[in-house]
């Protein structure tokens, strides 16, 4: 039996290996066989076929049939890609109590010890920082927003609109209720009208369509800039600076504050 290797490739998203993935198809064609037999057709090495097939017996992709000489019979694949979806739900599962039992652990208490400590030791200039890829961006806008205690002040672009109420707005909205004051400036075209009236929610929102930007300041001292046409740009080449000095950070608030000025308050 020959398998394309571009479709064995694709059964790593079944969580298989390559052997895996030949002796399961090989299987699949047969319905049931030997180890031997299925050494042959898959062309994996014998030595291996019987702990390979052990390991798919775990994995809940094979049954190994009673008798002599041992057989496999194969699982049908819908039911293979249902124990694999509740296998990896309650993996993920597992680790999600896991980090939540961080939060309160000795552990987390020490790191956060270290990272004040070695923050003290860093000249203010130093922190800045280079962030590559858009869901890294909106990632490090998120952790921004989280730690404001005063202002946000976010100037984007119309699609820029549309990402921030799917990526930001739950951060937004923890942050109002702290009391901080969230402004977001952007070109609020037609087609985004609905979106930003979601996000009116949240933050103060104002049509601003004599400058194109994109920027985020939070309490006048932390800035992230993105120095990437977001209508131009693949996401994952979209760039952005971050830097955590006051006199830099006030410039650019500043700037938002003057644009604020003039724009327009969403009706």
């Amino acid at each position: 039996m020959i398998v394309q290797k571009d479709f064995l490739s694709k059964l790593k998203d079944f969580g298989l290996n390559s052997y895996e993935a030949k002796l399961w198809t090989a299987l699949l064609s047969r319905g049931v066989a030997t180890a031997g037999e299925l050494s042959d057709i898959a062309n994996v090495p014998r030595s291996r076929s019987y702990d390979v097939l052990e390991s798919l017996e775990r994995k809940g992709f094979v049954v190994m049939k009673l008798g002599k000489p041992i057989k496999y019979i194969a699982v049908a694949p819908a039911e293979v890609l249902e124990r694999v979806k509740k296998n990896i739900s309650e993996d993920a599962e597992k680790q999600v109590q896991l980090i939540e039992s961080l939060k309160t652990s000795e552990v987390l208490g020490d790191l956060n010890t270290l990272h004040t400590q070695g923050v003290d030791l860093v000249e203010p200039a130093d922190l800045t920082g280079a962030v590559k890829g858009r869901t890294n961006l909106y990632n490090h806008l998120a952790s921004m927003i989280k730690g404001a205690e005063k202002t946000v002040s976010l100037m984007t672009t119309d699609q820029g609109i549309v990402r921030k109420l799917d990526a930001l707005k739950s951060v937004l909205s923890k942050a109002k209720e702290r009391g901080v004051r969230i402004r977001i400036a952007a070109p609020i075209t037609k087609d985004v009208q609905a979106v930003a009236k979601a996000l009116s929610n949240v933050a103060q929102l104002k049509h601003i369509d004599q400058a194109k930007a994109r920027f985020c300041v939070v309490d006048g001292k932390n800035v992230t800039f993105m120095v990437m046409d977001d209508a131009s740009i693949h996401p994952n080449y979209d760039f952005g600076i971050w830097v955590n000095t006051e006199f830099f950070a006030k410039a650019f608030e500043n700037v938002f504050n003057t644009l604020w000025e003039q724009g327009k308050a969403l009706k």
